[in-house]
């Protein structure tokens, strides 16, 4: 490739604080897509697709790769947000399924859950490397660059007006979506800097802690197993919650240790996936050889977590601790408790 701004490049990145800042007359608001962040270097038909870890995904997304060509100008770098959608929304275990070592899978999967690109910044055109310039030069670029896009290659909403930016916060999760992302005009691509913001949906639900698992420095609590009680009747694994302070872990152990118990006979005793059930210590392409084993505990602790959304039946990201809850039955810790935005169409988010 012969571009002003050559792969690898590490994403520009977000802060994340509590609420959308309100407008100051500098900046822009966006939907947070939830996807594989990506930036696409195109030099004619040669094309790289760039992940957070600078390591390509390419082979992944022949699909992509083809959009690319089509629907964005013939040398240019975007930033942006490889997405995978069901219906009217997002769909990351589809997405994540992507991901496979087999070329013949790879092109199955292309055909059968197609991904496409949401482009929200323009770091290069041409000649011209455009990192230096002020954001709100390179939107208005990239409005201009995005003009032959199409169904596979999309150009993210932006507003100014934060009125309508908390509107989008709230009815955009109904088609999975978590959140906003604020940008100042001024600010000038930086590779790798949090120096963007994103606000997040903060929720908490009541969860049975029925298992740990250690640290990776040594035998203390490294995080907590988190369950919810499906409708079946089962204890359905759903996340995990960890970053605990050290000090903290070490009590942890302390505290636990009274509700130790063996495998056999606990809720999570039985493989994971086989009977449709949760449980944890799947392997998978993410977990690799990692090992996934964890110490069980009787399920009768209950905690206060918070949370952001849910991916199908778990928690998407990892769980933050809040408290415990000793007044809480663990029989009443069930997905009833959990709050579901209102649904929502991508294709009205895109059409904005």
């Amino acid at each position: 490739m012969r571009l002003p701004v050559q792969p690898p490049i590490a994403p520009m990145l977000a802060k994340a604080v509590a609420r959308p800042p309100a407008q100051d007359g500098t900046l822009y608001y966006e939907p947070k897509w939830d996807g594989f962040r990506c930036i696409v270097f195109r030099d004619g038909d040669e094309v790289h697709l760039g992940s957070r870890n600078e390591r390509p995904f390419t082979r992944y997304f022949p699909e992509v790769v083809a959009a690319v060509r089509a629907e964005l100008p013939p040398r240019c770098v975007v930033d942006g947000e490889i997405v995978v959608r069901s219906g009217p929304v997002l769909d990351f275990d589809a997405l994540q399924q992507r991901i496979h070592p087999a070329a013949s899978r790879v092109a199955l999967l292309a055909e059968r859950t197609p991904a496409s690109f949401i482009a929200f910044d323009l770091l290069a055109i041409g000649d011209e490397n455009l990192m230096g310039a002020p954001f709100s030069a390179r939107r208005a670029r990239l409005e201009q660059a995005a003009a032959r896009a199409g169904a596979s290659v999309l150009l993210t909403p932006v507003t100014r007006d934060e009125r309508v930016a908390a509107e989008w916060f709230d009815l955009f999760e109904g088609a999975g979506l978590d959140g906003l992302v604020v940008k100042p005009g001024g600010l000038p691509y930086l590779p790798g800097k949090r120096v963007m913001l994103k606000v997040k949906h903060e929720r908490t639900a009541d969860c049975v802690v029925a298992g740990y698992r250690e640290h990776a420095s040594g035998p203390v609590v490294g995080s907590l197993l988190l369950g919810l009680y499906g409708g079946d009747g089962r204890l359905h694994h759903v996340g995990v919650a960890s970053a605990f302070p050290m000090r903290q872990r070490e009590e942890l152990v302390a505290r636990l240790a009274p509700y130790r118990t063996e495998l056999s006979g606990h809720p999570w005793a039985g493989e994971a996936g086989a009977t449709g059930q949760r449980v944890p210590g799947g392997v998978s392409r993410w977990t690799g050889k990692k090992d996934m084993s964890f110490i069980p505990l009787r399920p009768e602790l209950v905690a206060e977590v918070a949370y952001d959304h849910m991916e199908g039946d778990r928690f998407r990201h990892t769980a933050r601790f809040r408290r415990w809850r000793p007044d809480r039955d663990p029989a009443s810790c069930t997905y009833a408790q959990l709050e579901r935005p209102v649904a929502y169409d991508l294709d009205d988010i895109l059409a904005r």
